[in-house]
């Protein structure tokens, strides 16, 4: 390819691969195959057969530097070294874009923020994260509450831009006539993700529901060479006692299908979620949603969903016995939630990216800034 191009850069974690993908590398792949204006090439570790249909070039680490993420950062150098991209999108790692952007100072580097930034190396304190807005072409935050999170303590902070993260209506499974009785969990198996509260939700849920069941879809990572846990091993029993299905990893089109035929999909998370990437899925797949609303999640769900509190059990039991003997609300909030949904397709997500990039490379070069 010789076109100019946009390097797109991926956690060093991130496989890109349907055998082992995670959150950040299904949406880099599904902006990266939307309509656009820019070309795209994806860089990533190399670990399996990379996805067919997106450009990939492998990063091949140096091993002469110590500290894995330094020499995940000097290998995409190398890649951009070799063939300069119009600019350069980091997801995820401030300490990388920082590199890139000293290292390329003719590049513009845009980071692109899905967790928490304060829990990140090089954007924990304010200081680093003013440093970070003073040194990269832009930043970006897939929702209002990461976006928060980057600016507090930040004074006189320039703008950290919303993008929020996308679904492919198109690729959503049509729901069938009748979906079946199940009450569905799907996503990585850990506490923070709150798949105890609802292991012990449906154990006293199931009794008073003849005739539905429960599921877990997922496990402690993504991939099915996900390590059995100690959260798991102890979940296990509790999950057998209580009539809840523990189903494993599933690869993405299998957790899509299996949203789209349940009753509902329970996303009862603890921990503040950036985004809640699962809630956005169940919706679009028609699933009647319950939710809880720490983080992002309120951003995305809104008034399509069935709010509930994750450290209780007992109300989450409840909601879930109502909302199963009430098929109408039911309906009515699968309507809605594919309605929202639609807010967060993939061509209004590319759109945005589009003039975010237009807006960066019109700005650039930066004065004092040299050729590579």
């Amino acid at each position: 390819m010789s076109e100019p191009y946009v390097a797109v850069v991926l956690p060093p974690r991130e496989i890109f691969s349907p055998e082992r993908t995670g959150a950040v590398g299904l949406l880099v792949r599904r902006m990266a195959r939307a309509p656009s204006a820019f070309a795209s090439v994806v860089m990533g570790l190399p670990g399996a057969v990379p996805y067919a249909d997106v450009p990939f070039r492998p990063v091949r680490p140096p091993v002469r530097l110590a500290g894995h993420g330094a020499r995940y950062a000097a290998g995409v150098a190398r890649l951009l070294a070799e063939r300069p991209p119009l600019l350069a999108e980091v997801h995820n790692r401030p300490e990388a874009a920082l590199y890139l952007a000293r290292r390329f100072p003719s590049v513009p580097v845009v980071l692109l923020l899905h967790n928490d930034p304060q829990g990140m190396r090089r954007a924990r304190t304010p200081a680093e994260r003013a440093t970070l807005l003073s040194s990269v072409a832009a930043v970006t935050a897939v929702s209002g509450w990461v976006r928060d999170r980057f600016l507090e303590g930040v004074p006189g902070a320039g703008p950290v831009h919303l993008l929020a993260n996308c679904i492919d209506i198109a690729e959503a499974p049509d729901p069938p006539a009748e979906r079946d009785r199940t009450i569905l969990f799907a996503g990585r198996v850990v506490a923070d993700k709150g798949a105890d509260v609802f292991v012990r939700a449906c154990a006293l849920a199931l009794p008073r529901l003849p005739g539905w069941r429960a599921e877990i879809l997922g496990a402690d990572r993504f991939g099915p060479t996900s390590p059995d846990t100690p959260f798991l091993r102890a979940l296990r029993p509790e999950a057998t006692a209580g009539g809840v299905v523990l189903g494993g990893w599933r690869p993405h089109p299998g957790i899509l299908a299996a949203m789209a035929r349940a009753a509902m999909v329970v996303v009862p998370s603890r921990w503040p979620e950036p985004f809640g990437m699962t809630a956005l899925e169940a919706m679009a797949c028609g699933a009647p949603l319950l939710c809880s609303m720490r983080g992002g999640l309120a951003e995305v769900a809104g008034d399509a969903a069935v709010p509930i509190d994750p450290d209780d059990a007992e109300s989450l039991a409840a909601a879930i016995v109502a909302l199963a003997l009430d098929p109408e609300r039911r309906a009515a909030l699968g309507a809605a939630g594919r309605a929202r949904a639609a807010r967060f397709d993939v061509r209004h997500a590319a759109a945005t990216l589009d003039a975010l990039r237009r807006d960066v490379l019109a700005a650039w070069p930066r004065a004092g800034s040299r050729p590579i």
